[in-house]
């Protein structure tokens, strides 16, 4: 049965729109566009962005979560995408006020899409060696590479992993293309998705790579770093930021050197790196240590009746704000 809901006079939504309103079981976005206020579901179908918070372009809304655009009036996407709908609702002025009905008179429409290949597992067979993934961060020019001590010690415990039996994969971040992570967890936990709405946006994205790498594929991951400026950043926010896994350290996760604060000799701390027995077993070690604790963790795997702690900065979740998002029209 239809039910006309009155949002308010003209005057006093016009200062208000874009808002979300809550009729009945359906969320509402409400819209001002071309001077006739406009009514559609508030839920975007791509992974649920609020389309009352988006902006109006034209006649369609951009979901400010993942970009996916909807007209105000017919409730579908551009041409090329018209194949989905979000539900519309009817919208009539009168002489008290402005007022929507419900239920919706275009129901929403969604398109089953074929799942991305990143959720495709990688299984291994019962037995089969450990998984040692290794990643390169640091930067060169490729037409003049240089010697990188990161990367030598990389190596060193990359051979070593192969020397213990265990399957090897190093990817070079310097060798791949890819779009920096547009803090979508920022907006909302729920609009960091997965697969990354990036790669799903852009096929072309390479760091589809790391991501099997790191969720399906690998047991143990090694992450070669030099200590240089703006290094880091391209550590956290691609490798960290975008797939947060759980992964856990083993004793001692790291290695590194120090030829002091002051020495700027860069072609003597190469040369050293180089004949350095030290450092060389040190990256051995670092890489027994990773896979004697994977070999524990494998080993009781079975025996672990709860999921693992959550840790880092999503771990702990705060208190919801007091003032709803929507407004209850009875």
């Amino acid at each position: 049965m239809a039910t006309w809901h009155r949002l308010g006079d003209r005057s006093e939504l016009s200062q208000r729109v874009p808002l979300a309103i809550k009729l009945e079981r359906w969320s509402v976005a409400v819209f001002l566009y071309e001077g006739q206020f406009r009514a559609i579901g508030n839920t975007c179908n791509h992974k649920g962005g609020p389309l009352s918070e988006g902006r109006l372009r034209g006649e369609f809304v951009m979901c400010p979560w993942h970009a996916w655009e909807y007209s105000v009036i017919t409730g579908k996407g551009p041409e090329g995408y018209d194949e989905e709908q979000v539900p519309v609702f009817a919208v009539e002025e009168r002489t008290d006020g402005v007022y929507v009905q419900t239920p919706p008179t275009m129901p929403r429409k969604l398109i089953k899409h074929m799942p991305s290949h990143l959720l495709e597992e990688h299984p291994k067979t019962p037995g089969a060696p450990p998984r040692v993934l290794a990643i390169s961060t640091t930067a060169m020019d490729d037409v003049n590479p240089r010697f990188s001590t990161s990367d030598a010690l990389l190596e060193h415990a990359l051979d070593q992993a192969k020397r213990r039996g265990a399957d090897t994969q190093h990817i070079k971040l310097r060798d791949l293309r890819f779009r920096h992570c547009e803090g979508n967890y920022s907006k909302a936990a729920r609009a960091c998705t997965w697969p990354c709405a990036i790669t799903e946006r852009d096929p072309e994205d390479q760091l589809t790579a790391v991501y099997e790498g790191l969720v399906h594929w690998g047991d143990v991951v090694i992450i070669g770093t030099p200590i240089r400026w703006g290094n880091a950043s391209s550590l956290y926010y691609k490798m960290i930021e975008r797939p947060e896994l759980g992964f856990v350290f083993p004793p001692f996760p790291f290695i590194a050197h120090s030829r002091g604060w002051d020495a700027e000799d860069m072609q003597n701390n190469v040369r050293q790196v180089k004949m350095s027995d030290t450092l060389r077993e040190a990256s051995y070690e670092l890489l027994d240590r990773a896979l004697d604790f994977w070999t524990i963790i494998d080993k009781h795997k079975t025996e672990m009746d709860k999921p693992m702690e959550r840790a880092g900065r999503k771990a702990n979740t705060l208190p919801e704000p007091e003032t709803a998002e929507e407004e209850v029209i009875a």
